[in-house]
């Protein structure tokens, strides 16, 4: 059996991403996080805070400057998660609010 053949047969090999890489996605991370707890602890709401909230607009802009660097590491499927979960919140806040608007509101 050649060595060589195995490696193919197992796909892409992701190459590890550098130090600098993953702290920031930990501080991605972080900056979610805090809006949750900003959110969680204030009069705003959770995913109000989370979508509207600077840590959070500063986070998702980080990702995106970030995607590039991340190609091909297991921190690109991290970007990824953060910057769909902050768009998909916006989403279903903007449904929220617009069923609020016109269902709730006429009631």
């Amino acid at each position: 059996m050649n060595p060589n053949s195995m490696n193919q047969d197992a796909g892409p090999v992701a190459t590890q991403p550098s130090d600098s890489l993953i702290t920031t996605a930990h501080v991605v991370y972080g900056l979610h996080a805090v809006s949750v707890l900003i959110g969680a602890s204030s009069i705003a709401t959770i995913v109000g805070a989370f979508v509207f909230g600077i840590p959070s607009i500063v986070a998702v802009i980080i990702n995106y400057a970030m995607q590039s660097e991340a190609k091909g590491t297991f921190v690109e499927s991290h970007f990824r998660w953060q910057i769909r979960t902050f768009w998909f919140a916006a989403l279903w806040a903007l449904v929220a609010m617009i069923l609020f608007i016109t269902i709730i509101g006429i009631m």
